[in-house]
């Protein structure tokens, strides 16, 4: 790849800028003949009211904003290789989308003295124009994070896979004015800017064809529709949001996409799931509310998932005292279970150390978590009574 060096005023840069609101994207400069967002980029993500206000801050301080990138195409066609978050804050600030506060005040581009204005617009941009294979430019891509936020690995794959299949999945996933998204985050976790309810998306349909997401973007990426990959996602989330009507914040994040492909088969009652959820969730001895969701799909069965409160060491010792003064007594063994059997465990006294304490009427049957109902067995024998 060559690269040769050039010097643009920001005038020139911002000639003809476009920013779609609703995709958060910087789109066209230079007249029309730079695409400050090429469709491996990832989108805008400096509208933090730090990091945009910054880079006008910076030109009004004249310090430099470091190298950009383009990447020609033709002649007089170019494309943001890097730098288009710094391109978008100034065409941003130019065309009035966000104010800076300057000597105590708030004010737009146009409210700015003409001194300070024209600073902003002859402040020169040093750029990098680049020729090369589409490998070689976007493994140039890969590389360099001169803006300072990293790419992460979805952004990346945006760029390796580049084509009409992720360009279509990032207008529908990838954009925050998204209706659905609302929907989406009681279940997804991630921000669309940063393609991770994009990443969510491809990892669930991916898995449900026994690939990765590397695997299906390969696969898919000349198709012109992303109609599986929304037909997937939707599906799953109309799932959970049909089998739980309550909305609960451990819901977020969970893998969705797994709980599908296991357990849509079983047919589930919403009210009696919600009345189990709400039970479980006001249960003091269930410790891990985000194994709740799937405690329930599964019929309730595995404890492991929402991590039972154990009994304390001061009820293990009492029942201890307990069993084992009864045991002396009686001549037999103070694990219960060994001292009704036949071998010759059936008189030994075992240290607290080698027993665990148990319900003795198990807790997913009702059984309570206080002294009443607990028991102290044989580590051997606790283990495999489970919840009988």
């Amino acid at each position: 790849m060559k690269a040769k060096l050039e010097e643009y005023t920001v005038k020139k840069i911002v000639d003809g800028f476009v920013y779609n609101e609703l995709e958060g994207r910087g789109l066209f400069g230079l007249s029309g003949k730079l695409t400050i967002q090429p469709e491996y980029q990832r989108n805008y993500i400096y509208a933090d009211g730090k990091k945009d206000v910054a880079v006008i801050d910076s030109l009004l301080k004249g310090y430099p904003l470091g190298l950009i990138y383009f990447n020609n195409i033709t002649d007089d066609k170019f494309e943001v290789l890097d730098g288009q978050q710094r391109i978008t804050s100034i065409g941003r600030f130019v065309t009035k989308k966000f104010a800076i506060i300057y000597n105590g005040r708030e004010q737009l581009f146009d409210s700015l003295d003409g001194e300070l204005q024209d600073k902003i617009m002859n402040s020169t941009l040093l750029v990098y124009h680049c020729v090369g294979e589409e490998s070689e430019i976007k493994e140039w891509f890969k590389t360099i994070n001169i803006a300072g936020v990293p790419i992460n690995s979805q952004e990346e794959r945006n760029a390796v896979y580049s084509g009409e299949f992720v360009t279509q999945a990032k207008t529908e996933f990838s954009n925050s004015n998204n209706a659905n998204i609302q929907k989406w985050s009681a279940y997804v976790k991630g921000t669309p800017q940063r393609q991770e309810l994009l990443e969510v998306a491809l990892s669930w349909v991916a898995s449900s064809k026994g690939q990765d997401i590397d695997g299906y973007m390969s696969a898919n990426r000349r198709n012109d529709n992303i109609n599986e990959l929304k037909t997937y996602f939707n599906t799953v989330i109309d799932w959970a949001s049909g089998v739980f009507s309550d909305v609960e914040k451990e819901m977020r994040g969970l893998e969705w996409g797994r709980l599908y492909e296991t357990y849509y088969r079983n047919s589930y009652n919403p009210t009696e799931v919600s009345a189990t959820l709400q039970r479980l969730y006001g249960d003091y001895y269930v410790k891990n509310k985000k194994g709740i969701i799937e405690y329930i799909l599964g019929g309730e069965q595995d404890t492991k998932l929402i991590d039972v409160r154990v009994f304390d060491d001061a009820v293990k010792q009492a029942v201890f005292r307990q069993q084992t003064e009864h045991a002396n007594t009686n001549g037999t063994s103070n694990c219960p279970l060994c001292a009704i059997g036949h071998d010759s465990n059936k008189t030994k006294i075992w240290a607290i150390k080698d027993m665990d304490a148990d319900h003795v009427q198990a807790w997913s049957r009702g059984g309570a978590t206080d002294i009443s109902n607990c028991e102290m067995l044989c580590k051997t024998h606790n283990r495999a009574k489970g919840n009988r």
